[in-house]
C-alpha cells in the first residue's frame, strides 16, 4: 500500500510539471518573452519551484542556448524538479498546446485570413503581446541592471543590437564576458578593502 501512496505522489509531480507547463504554453501569446509574467506567477509565486533570481538564470541561459526560449525555459525547470523525465514532461506540457493550434489554424487560417473580423482580431492580439514582452523586459531590466555597470552594457548591447553592429551570439559572449571582469573586479576590490 506504501507504495502505491509513493507511486501515485511521484505521478502527481509530473502531472503537475505538465499541466502547469501546458497551461502557460495554451495561454501564452508572443513566446518566450511574453511567457515570462505567467512563468513567474505559476513557476515563482504559486508552485514554489525555482525563485524569482532563478527563473531569471533559466530564461537568460534558454536565450543564450539554440531553440525556442519557451521550451528551453521549461526544460530547464522540469529538469531542476525531477531531472531528464521531468524535463521530458515539462517540455511536453509547453510544446502540446502550440502544435494543436498551429494545426487547427493552419487548417482554418487558409480558409477565413481574408476576413476582416480575423484580420482585426490579429491586430488586437499583436498589441496585447507587446505589452506582455514590454512588462518581461521592464522586469529583466529591474532585475538585470543593478549598477553602472549595468546600465554602461545594456545601452552598449542595444546600440549594437539595433544598429546590427556585431551579431547577436557575438554581443551575448562579449556582455558575459565583461559581466565576468567586472565580478572579478568587484572581488578583487572587496579582498583589498578586508
Amino acid at each position: 500500500m506504501a507504495q502505491k501512496g509513493v507511486l501515485f505522489q511521484i505521478m502527481n509531480i509530473y502531472l503537475d510539471l505538465f499541466t502547469t507547463f501546458f497551461k502557460i504554453g495554451l495561454f501564452t501569446f508572443g513566446g518566450g518573452y511574453a511567457m515570462l509574467p505567467m512563468l513567474e506567477s505559476e513557476v515563482v509565486n504559486k508552485k514554489k519551484w525555482a525563485t524569482y533570481d532563478e527563473l531569471m538564470d533559466y530564461f537568460a541561459v534558454g536565450q543564450c542556448t539554440p531553440g525556442v526560449i519557451a521550451v528551453n525555459t521549461a526544460t530547464f525547470i522540469g529538469y531542476y524538479q525531477k531531472k531528464v523525465p521531468g524535463a521530458i514532461v515539462a517540455t511536453l506540457g509547453v510544446v502540446c498546446p502550440s502544435i494543436v493550434i498551429i494545426l487547427l489554424i493552419a487548417t482554418l487560417m487558409t480558409n477565413f485570413a481574408d476576413l476582416p473580423i480575423v484580420q482585426h482580431a490579429l491586430s488586437g492580439i499583436r498589441v496585447a503581446v507587446c505589452v506582455l514582452i514590454l512588462k518581461a523586459v521592464l522586469k529583466l531590466c529591474k532585475s538585470g541592471i543593478k549598477d553602472i555597470w549595468g546600465i554602461l552594457l545594456f545601452a552598449a548591447a542595444l546600440a549594437c543590437t539595433y544598429f546590427n553592429l556585431l551579431n547577436t551570439v557575438i554581443i551575448v559572449i562579449i556582455a558575459a564576458s565583461t559581466g565576468i571582469l567586472i565580478s572579478l573586479r568587484k572581488a578583487k576590490k572587496e579582498a583589498a578593502h578586508e
